[in-house]
């Protein structure tokens, strides 16, 4: 039997994400029937069907999801295998990509950074930036090696979740408002609120804890800023609930925390693909920011 084609595996993998033909032709750059020959090919060189095509989507057959599993690690080590040519070429020894997301850890990173190239000196350390849910698909996709998220997205099988931060959220509120010691769903639900993009954990935290009470209120503002929500509430525009870490920038004098009840929190975890060796680099550089505090 020749050799399975990477390019057939890629288009194989794409489709079974996307759940069609049409979409992962767009994705890929190819025309929908190039898209339809290299996965016959591949069914007629396994003699096995590997997809089944439903009226609204395309899902892999047992057999089909084994191998786009098996495709993955396989088209991710031919990535490394090409950047790892690349980096010995320009005199780069090894090279870890850590996705990281920054709502709230922002006053971390330089520290982060600093720690993990005075440890990994030889390595080049690749930072990314985004939202959770976006750096986990990378990290299942191959593209990033290390991905630092907010706790209680599903992570999925395959990857290794280490608790690496636990945070209360609190409401920040203007000090000219008469809060109460604990403010409750029904007390902010009555007033102007400000929230974060609707896609973070944060907002889905937030709107279950409503929820929760009963309460469906309406945000005044999305805000996607933490530092511009603190000069709104500042400016008295509304409330908004948030992380309060040691070491982030001070609050305003004229804004205060106050805790939530019931209370929430916001965790932070460190990922890595559960595949990789318990001496590989990217394990280590994980374990690494596992034990990493900005205070000692």
């Amino acid at each position: 039997m020749r050799e399975l084609n990477l390019d057939q595996l890629r288009t194989l993998v794409t489709v079974a994400e996307l759940g069609s033909f049409t979409l992962a032709a767009r994705a890929l750059h190819l025309s929908q029937p190039a898209v339809s020959l290299h996965v016959s090919e591949l069914e007629k060189r396994l003699d096995v069907a590997l997809v089944v095509r439903g009226p609204r989507r395309v899902s892999p057959t047992p057999a089909g999801e084994e191998l786009v599993q098996r495709a993955r690690r396989l088209l991710r080590e031919a990535r490394d295998t090409v950047d790892s040519v690349k980096r010995r070429s320009l005199g780069i020894a090894s090279h870890v990509r850590v996705g990281a997301s920054t709502g709230g850890l922002s006053h971390v990173l330089p520290g982060l950074l600093r720690m993990l190239e005075a440890q990994f000196g030889d390595a080049q350390i690749e930072l990314h930036t985004g939202r959770s849910i976006d750096l986990l698909q990378s990290l299942k996709a191959g593209d990033l090696d290390v991905a630092v998220v907010a706790g209680g997205l599903p992570v999925g099988e395959g990857i290794s979740a280490q608790l690496w931060r636990s945070t209360p959220l609190l409401a920040v509120v203007p000090k000219a408002w008469k809060a109460p010691a604990h403010v409750t769903p029904r007390w902010l639900a009555a007033r102007p609120f400000i929230v974060n993009e609707p896609t973070t954990h944060i907002y889905m935290q937030l709107m279950a804890w409503f929820a929760q009470a009963g309460l469906q209120p309406t945000p005044r503002l999305e805000m996607p800023y933490d530092e511009v929500t603190r000069g709104l509430i500042s400016a008295g525009y509304g409330a908004a609930v948030m992380p309060l870490e040691a070491g982030s920038t001070p609050l305003p004098r004229d804004v205060r925390a106050v805790p939530l009840r019931p209370a929430l929190k916001r965790t932070v975890v460190v990922c890595h693909r559960s595949d990789d060796a318990d001496d590989a680099l990217p394990t280590r550089v994980a374990q690494a920011i596992g034990r990493f505090d900005e205070r000692t």
